[in-house]
């Protein structure tokens, strides 16, 4: 086995009593709730700061539970099941949309692998459990997540929540592509697919800093499989009338946003724990408190980063306006595939080479002119493409267009042009024309009239 992969030693999972599996799968549960509950009311306050208003200020000290009156509100709405509906898939397609989210915190680290803490007497890790390939495992179940979503829409028997439902399968399938190409970065470098080695392998650099394009790679998708402003696609209000989750109300309704919010949190996780470092502590900490990394402060920087993650997903919603669905599949098919490929390859190479025994300057020589390579053939390829045009454009414009042929409007086929309309000149132009002259009438305003009349 070559040296710079990682040493997989899971020997210390699985042995807790079932009273303290049943004690961690509680706190995880409670973690992923609390934080939804924060969230929403996080959400509401910093989007108010951004617009210059007041938010909530009535429920709770600050207005601190008002996601709590939110879910008892939602919980007391009238429970309508529509006519036309499946009944059966109507109803557990919410429970679909919303299980999948919570089982993939069981696999993040909240600290370190050894035993670190005790609860009730009993050492052990601040882990629910880890597997070999944890993160395949994190793929899988967010995967299964869509199934909700698509069923939501195809069950409720209208045509507007069914686009709705197929927009958002449509834009989880192009956007998990990339998704699993940053994760294969992670894999390559690590040397790993379990979390907590990992998180383990980031003790003298973070992933952020060695993989950079691979963060913002997840970043992007990790919007887009959440289905969060600017890519809400799925419940573009202005387009579906409120998306997949139109015909749903009271807990039904509320499980939708439930499993959103908690995709929220779980994708945040998952990218602390990837690239950022996950339980450990910051740089300038790290340096001179040796502590920091031990015992349950771990799980207050994991925290943290959660936290400011979600303050980012809160950012975006305040600041993007929302993409055109075009805008949002060309993203992910032609740039975030293509790129998160080539740097894929780029990551192979380099821990080719470093198997290999070469040092750094070789390393950066061959990734260097690997990129001037690719940037050199996009420049040929875009200076071709130039010159192709205008050969094809009059050819285009030669062939008549009538879009109104088969009695119906049609769109221009690429290189074909629209014929000119003709617009009718503004009111005062027309008025500046017909003052001055003595045998014509104007349009039907007085002045005209009396200018004839004269």
């Amino acid at each position: 086995m070559s040296p710079y992969l990682a040493a997989e030693d899971l020997s210390m999972f699985g042995t807790d009593p079932w009273w303290l599996v049943v004690v961690k799968a509680v706190f995880c549960f409670a973690f992923l709730m609390v934080t939804v509950l924060f969230s929403i009311v996080w959400e509401r306050k910093v989007v108010a700061w951004m617009q210059l208003r007041i938010g909530p200020n009535r429920h709770g000290p600050w207005g601190m539970l008002q996601s709590l009156a939110d879910g008892v509100k939602l919980m007391l709405k009238e429970d309508v099941i529509v006519k036309r509906a499946d009944k059966v898939v109507y109803i557990l397609a919410p429970v679909v949309a919303a299980v999948p989210a919570f089982m993939a915190i069981a696999v993040i680290p909240f600290g370190p692998a050894g035993n670190e803490i005790s609860v009730f007497g009993h050492r052990t890790t601040m882990q629910l459990t880890d597997l070999p390939i944890a993160m395949l495992y994190i793929l899988a179940v967010a995967s299964v997540g869509i199934y909700g979503i698509v069923l939501a829409g195809w069950s409720s028997g209208s045509t507007y929540p069914l686009l709705g439902g197929l927009r958002s399968c449509a834009q989880m399938i192009s956007y998990e592509i990339a998704m699993g190409a940053a994760f294969a970065s992670v894999f390559l470098y690590s040397g790993s697919m379990s979390t907590s080695t990992i998180v383990e392998q980031q003790q003298d650099r973070w992933y952020i800093l060695l993989l950079p394009v691979s963060f913002i790679l997840y970043i992007v998708t990790m919007v887009g499989e959440t289905n969060r402003a600017p890519f809400d696609m799925p419940e573009s209000e202005g387009d579906l009338v409120g998306g997949f989750n139109t015909e749903y109300s009271s807990i039904k309704f509320a499980l939708f946003m439930l499993a959103e919010y908690v995709n929220m949190v779980t994708v945040s996780a998952v990218s602390t724990t990837l690239f950022l470092g996950g339980w450990r502590a910051p740089w300038p900490i790290s340096t001179f408190w040796e502590g920091a990394n031990h015992g349950w402060w771990p799980m207050l920087w994991f925290v943290i980063k959660v936290q400011l993650l979600l303050f980012f997903f809160i950012w975006l919603r305040g600041t993007l306006p929302r993409v055109r669905y075009d805008q949002l599949m060309k993203l992910g098919w032609k740039v975030l595939i293509p790129v998160s490929v080539v740097w894929l390859m780029l990551v192979a190479t380099v821990r080719t080479l470093r198997n290999e025994n070469y040092d750094f300057a070789d390393i950066a020589l061959y990734v260097g002119g690997g990129v001037l390579a690719l940037l050199l053939l996009s420049f040929v390829v875009d200076m071709f493409r130039d010159k192709a045009k205008p050969a094809e454009r009059p050819a285009a414009e030669m062939i008549g267009f009538d879009p109104m042929a088969g009695g119906f409007p049609v769109p221009p086929m690429p290189g074909q042009e629209l014929p000119p309309v003709p617009r009718r000149r503004p009111r005062r132009e027309r008025e500046l024309i017909v003052s001055g002259g003595s045998d014509t009438v104007s349009d039907g305003s007085s002045d005209g009239k009396e200018a004839s009349d004269g």
